[in-house]
C-alpha cells in the first residue's frame, strides 16, 4: 500500500514541470519527458489497480473505485500524448496549454473520488430504504 498521497505527488510534479519549462529548451525536453514519465507511471499504476487506496485532502484513505481508475487511465493516455508531442517538437506555449489540460484532468479525477463516495453512500441508503419499505 502506498503511504504517500498519489494526488499530491502528481500535482507537485505538474507544478515542477511548469517551473522547468522556463529554462533551457534542450535540457528541459529531457527533464520534462522524465517528469511526465513519472506522472504516466503513477497514473498507469492507479488505472491498473496496483494502487488500491488513495488519501483524500482530509487525510482519510479511501478505496479507488472503477470510475476513478477509468479517469486515471485518461490521465495516463493524455500524459502519453503530451510526451509524444514534446518528443516531436518543443513549443513552450503548447506545452503550457497541455499541462493546463493535464492538471484539469487530474483535478477531475480527484473530484470524482469525492463525488463518487457521496453518490455511492446515497445510493446505498436509498436501496436500503426501498428494501425496508417492501418488507
Amino acid at each position: 500500500m502506498v503511504k504517500v498521497s498519489v494526488n499530491r505527488a502528481v500535482a507537485r510534479r505538474i507544478f515542477r514541470l511548469r517551473k522547468t519549462v522556463e529554462v533551457n529548451t534542450q535540457k528541459i525536453r529531457s527533464e520534462v519527458l522524465r517528469s511526465l514519465e513519472e506522472v504516466f507511471n503513477l497514473a498507469v499504476s492507479i488505472a491498473k489497480g496496483e494502487v488500491k487506496r488513495q488519501r483524500e485532502s482530509n487525510g482519510k484513505e479511501v478505496p479507488i473505485t472503477l470510475k476513478q481508475r477509468q479517469m486515471w487511465a485518461r490521465v495516463a493516455a493524455y500524459t502519453a500524448q503530451i510526451m509524444n508531442s514534446i518528443a516531436e517538437g518543443f513549443d513552450e506555449r503548447e506545452i503550457d496549454a497541455q499541462l493546463d489540460e493535464l492538471e484539469r484532468l487530474v483535478n477531475e479525477a480527484r473530484s470524482k473520488a469525492k463525488a463518487g463516495e457521496t453518490q455511492e453512500g446515497a445510493a446505498e441508503t436509498g436501496t436500503t430504504g426501498a428494501a425496508q419499505g417492501q418488507n
